[in-house]
């Protein structure tokens, strides 16, 4: 599991239990809600970079030769 999920994960299961249990609400601890912050804001950050990456590769121009070679 990746570092960057972990506490996703955790509120993942947490929110699994509470609708296999009929409950209406879940709370978070304010360490809780933080570290779930910090893997978001991670994520995101994640996102952005690869999406920069991609918009790098995309604009990158290939450039082909071809020659029709000679006829005898």
């Amino acid at each position: 599991m990746d570092n960057f999920t972990y506490h996703i994960s955790l509120l993942n299961d947490r929110i699994r239990a509470m609708n296999q249990t009929h409950k209406s609400e879940l709370r978070l601890t304010a360490v809780e809600a933080n570290n779930l912050l910090s893997d978001i804001v991670s994520l995101l950050t994640q996102v952005a970079s690869l999406k920069q990456q991609l918009d790098v590769a995309n604009t990158q121009v290939v450039e082909v030769v071809m020659d029709g070679g000679g006829f005898k």
